[in-house]
């Protein structure tokens, strides 16, 4: 393994690429570090450690952008205004058929979706930024008349220029995402995202105070969801598929087999998104109505809150797929490049038989979703740890990472081989030339 990572530094372009990534990546956590002008952190880390991360979109929010949310820091929002944006355009590139038409006029069609998105980012980076900045105006406490900031009171203007101050550093790391995936390695923004969640494992496992005990077993448990994520995540459905054979004189053309592959996770970590997001809400919505039972029991962690989490996922994980996968214009296509699927009449039949093959792949692959949705809440309950050390054996954060890591490794690869080296995986290629 050593001897391959050391052939990554030996391709000029690569090693040129890694180490464009690496100074972007300290870039994000420099900015990580920078507080908003005005604001006191010292005030804000006696806050949290009193207050105990109670929202759980917060907590979520705050792990995403490397405990950005927590410091008040200039990249306190992180880049997911950005996936929001991006989210917000894949569900309207289905619905609305002009920007359908646009999505396929080739690179160009995806230039301007991907110019419509970035223009969308800075709306979205200020109405989040708003509600962040909002309880900095506010008095801590209404007897002690303490602010987290060193204004007593902050002044609108102070206001003003904060919201603009995280505007601007979310729309940097939108610029910084876009730079690792253009000059760098992988995709910036999941990079970046991964980058995140990783800068926040330390502090919590060292503030969390484990035994020796507690501390293997959940380092075991940490291999054996990683190794279970990996498996669903590359885990594919191969239905055959044949060509026509076409006769021209003496030659006969066509009649390959090949293999249609399905992945058994094709919605990805986008429906426990979904889930998490809608499920921060009725919690603060039934708190205002005044049903405090009903708010209680919807808190993170909470029964009804897993049995609504489960639920959502599975909603979502069947409405993802059903948005971006369509069999009959998939069955349409084998039918004008004269493919089959063997034992399958062309048209109709062929679109009813990839249905149902995807909604049962489908049914496993949201039972695998919600189970590693739930998974950290059943661990915290069971071995009593708090939830900020569960998170990362399951939910949004491991299967980001696995994902994030394996596009990483794929992409990494990819150079090697081109270069006539071996893979991380010991896939076979020549050995004897050194990179260009």
């Amino acid at each position: 393994m050593f001897q391959h990572f050391a052939h990554l530094f030996q391709i000029p372009e690569l090693r040129k690429r890694i180490l464009i990534t690496i100074g972007l990546l300290m870039v994000y956590r420099v900015g990580w570090n920078i507080p908003l002008p005005g604001i006191d952190p010292a005030a804000i880390k006696k806050l949290m450690a009193a207050g105990g991360g109670d929202n759980t979109l917060l907590d979520f929010l705050n792990i995403i952008s490397g405990g950005g949310l927590q410091n008040a820091a200039v990249f306190s929002l992180g880049i997911m205004p950005y996936i929001s944006a991006s989210i917000i355009f894949s569900l309207l590139v289905k619905v609305i058929p002009a920007l359908e038409k646009v999505s396929k006029e080739g690179s160009a069609g995806q230039r301007k979706i991907g110019q419509w998105t970035r223009y969308a980012t800075v709306p979205i980076c200020i109405v989040q930024a708003i509600f962040i900045v909002q309880p900095y105006t506010k008095p801590i406490d209404a007897l002690s008349g303490a602010y987290l900031t060193f204004a007593q009171p902050p002044s609108t203007m102070w206001a003003f220029w904060a919201v603009i101050a995280l505007t601007t550093g979310s729309v940097l790391l939108m610029w910084i995402g876009e730079q690792i995936t253009e000059h760098g390695v992988g995709n910036g923004i999941s990079i970046l995202i991964m980058a995140g969640i990783i800068a926040r494992l330390p502090q919590s496992v060292f503030s969390a105070n484990l035994g020796t005990a507690r501390a293997v077993l959940l380092m075991a448990l940490f291999v054996l969801v990683t190794l279970g994520v990996v498996f669903m995540t590359k885990g594919q459905r191969k239905i055959p598929v044949q060509y026509a054979k076409l006769t021209r004189g003496r030659r006969v053309y066509g009649g390959q087999r090949h293999y249609m592959p399905i992945r058994v996770n094709m919605a990805g970590v986008m429906p426990v998104i979904f889930a998490s997001a809608l499920l921060a809400f009725p919690p603060i919505l039934f708190k205002a109505l005044g049903l405090e039972g009903l708010a209680e029991a919807m808190r993170y962690g909470k029964y009804l809150w897993s049995m609504a989490y489960i639920g959502l996922t599975f909603f979502f994980s069947f409405f993802w797929v059903a948005l971006m996968f369509n069999p009959v214009e998939m069955s349409k296509n084998m039918k004008e490049s004269g493919s089959f699927i063997p034992g399958i009449r062309p048209g109709r039949p062929t679109a009813e038989y990839l249905e149902k093959i995807m909604n049962r792949i489908t049914l496993a692959g949201a039972f695998f979703l919600a189970l590693v949705a739930v998974l950290p809440v059943v661990i915290a309950d069971t071995m009593e740890l708090p939830l900020g050390l569960t998170v990362y054996l399951g939910g949004t954060t491991i299967l980001i990472v696995v994902s994030v890591a394996l596009d990483l490794v794929d992409k990494l690869n990819s150079f090697l081989v081109m270069r006539n080296y071996e893979g991380f995986m010991g896939g076979s290629s020549s050995k004897g030339r050194k990179g260009r």
